[in-house]
């Protein structure tokens, strides 16, 4: 069964989603990443979303953001933004999703602004929740495509934390949770390294190579000394991801 590099990016990341984990599902590709695991391999995990609603399992019909129906229909709990973002604050989430338009070597995501800040060159969205689920979660995962443009040195502006400036910067800044996981992208996995918490070549998609992976990363990019090959999609993963998105609409 073949299948494409953003269905291998999802199917990556909601590898990283364990059995009977608290996951706070952010919007996108988080969404079709929380169904396949729970579909799959973590139908115990438990997904919280930011508008105010709790799933024990995954919506049957399909949808494209968090607040259609489906999602709604069938919720364990359906309540508020506080509430649910009241988990966050209180310790209770194992793991959590965002994306961004930049991320850089220390896991730090940008969705504020790129450039100089008085005249910026692009506006973005801003945090939303992002910044929340970053500093509280037990461990972060970060989805996005990889380019250049988007894998940088050091991001413009820090709107939700990583490993901040690395090594212990994050505890001293109060941190004492959490911390990035992995970046799953569309060419690889990356993973903190050593003391630093550096984010290096933990693996690489069936197609892609080392050098690419590289080459279209900001930093100079470590790899791993056991960094291999990421495991293909098994056909029942495919089957739960087509599932989810029948139209391609994320895929």
């Amino acid at each position: 069964m073949g299948y494409s590099p953003r269905e291998m990016m999802i199917i990556a990341a909601s590898r990283e989603i364990r059995d009977g984990e608290v996951v706070f599902v952010g919007m996108r590709l988080p969404l079709a990443a929380f169904g396949v695991a729970a579909r799959t391999h973590a139908p115990n995990a438990i997904g919280l979303f930011e508008n105010g609603l709790a799933r024990f399992a995954p919506a049957v019909e399909p949808f494209d953001t968090m607040s259609d129906p489906p999602n709604i229909h069938g919720a364990a709990w359906a309540t508020g933004m506080v509430q649910i973002m009241g988990r966050l604050h209180a310790g209770q989430v194992d793991v959590g999703f965002i994306g961004g338009a930049e991320v850089d070597r220390h896991g730090n995501v940008n969705t504020s602004y790129v450039g100089d800040p008085a005249r910026p060159r692009v506006k973005l969205p801003g945090s939303g929740g992002a910044a929340d689920i970053a500093a509280t979660c037990g461990r972060l995962l970060v989805i996005m495509d990889h380019e250049p443009k988007r894998l940088v040195e050091r991001v413009d502006f820090v709107t939700s934390p990583g490993w901040l400036d690395g090594g212990e910067s994050r505890s001293a800044a109060g941190l004492d949770r959490g911390g990035v996981a992995a970046i799953i992208t569309n060419l690889a996995i990356l993973r903190p390294m050593g003391p630093d918490h550096g984010m290096g070549l933990a693996s690489i998609h069936p197609g892609v190579s080392r050098q690419q992976a590289i080459d279209a990363t900001g930093w100079p990019l470590a790899v791993a000394p056991d960094a291999g090959e990421t495991p293909p999609p098994t056909e029942a993963e495919l089957a739960a991801l087509r599932a989810i998105d029948p139209e391609g609409f994320w895929r």
